[in-house]
């Protein structure tokens, strides 16, 4: 009896990381095409045949929603055509911000998306620095949750810092910066924040010292980058030496990349699960695409996840 074979199919917007993720695993993407009414409707077509195989199929689920959507399509379309397993490698879950009811009568979306996946027929969900961790709670299939740092430690070593501090741009990313701490055995400094509104900081406020330090920020998701901003200003306030960040998805939306800009980052890096909209000579784009190849074939060969990451 012959195994099913691995076969990786990606969704429109995420080509640009799905080349390169088949590249690093040896294989050509899988042949599919996306078919669209004068609407707008869509329907997904996959060209080539993949009963009994192992699917992998890559689609970052931001802004648009035609992004989650076509996925639904592709997971329900390989499903139909007898595929042997599914798998949703999601380089970026969006909607996961919304993990919560932290006011009435509002959704818990991530939720929602989480069950959209599984009844669509995905057997095994693939991302990458879940907003919140305990969104994989909300599936019941595995979820295999990578972590950057296996990209961005490497790129910190490189850069040969003395005297470096950790910092969190606010509350909720305190555990990413402690594990970078710990890991280099290094300061770590929180930026306390109170917004009045989405998107809107009323005041920030230093926890720690920063003085004569050269810092670095982490965060998972950098939206208009205000937030980010404000803290590197904050940070140089405070006698930093230098201040840069660390995000992993460069959501980077209305005024962001203006932001950005004009702030006092020395650099914000990034990595690609999400295209970049315009180029920056402040914003350095890290690829994660040999970490997804490499948990593809770990996944399909049943052979550990957690040996990715960096201890």
């Amino acid at each position: 009896m012959l195994l099913p074979s691995v076969k990786i199919f990606s969704g429109t917007n995420s080509q640009y990381l799905a080349a390169e993720i088949a590249r690093e695993y040896g294989q050509p993407l899988g042949q599919m095409q996306l078919n669209k009414f004068s609407d707008g409707e869509m329907q997904p077509v996959i060209n080539e045949s993949v009963r009994g195989e192992y699917i992998f199929l890559i689609q970052s689920t931001h802004a648009p929603s035609d992004n989650l959507f076509e996925l639904l399509l592709l997971i329900d379309s390989a499903r139909r055509a007898s595929a042997k397993y599914i798998c949703a490698v999601i380089p970026y879950f969006g909607y996961a911000r919304q993990d919560r009811k932290d006011k009435p009568r509002v959704p818990i979306s991530s939720k929602l998306i989480a069950n959209l996946l599984v009844a669509a027929g995905a057997n095994r969900i693939m991302t990458m620095d879940l907003h919140a961790p305990q969104i994989q709670g909300f599936f019941d299939i595995p979820v295999d949750h990578l972590e950057s740092n296996t990209t961005f430690i490497p790129y910190i070593k490189n850069l040969h810092l003395d005297n470096l501090t950790f910092a969190s741009p606010d509350v909720g990313s305190t555990n990413r910066a402690r594990q970078y701490a710990q890991y280099f055995n290094a300061e770590m400094v929180i930026c306390d924040k109170h917004r009045k509104k989405a998107n809107e900081i009323a005041s920030m406020t230093l926890i720690g010292e920063v003085k004569d330090r050269n810092v670095i920020l982490v965060d998972d998701i950098c939206d208009t980058a205000g937030t980010l901003c404000n803290a590197a200003q904050l940070l140089m306030d405070k006698g930093a030496k230098s201040v840069r960040a660390l995000i992993t998805h460069p959501v980077l939306s209305g005024k962001a990349y203006e932001n950005v800009a004009k702030s006092t980052l020395t650099e914000l890096v990034v990595c690609n699960t999400i295209p970049l909209k315009q180029e920056s000579p402040k914003i350095k784009l890290l690829s994660v695409a040999d970490l997804f190849a490499s948990a593809i074939r770990n996944c399909y060969e049943q052979k550990s996840i957690s040996s990715l990451f960096i201890k």
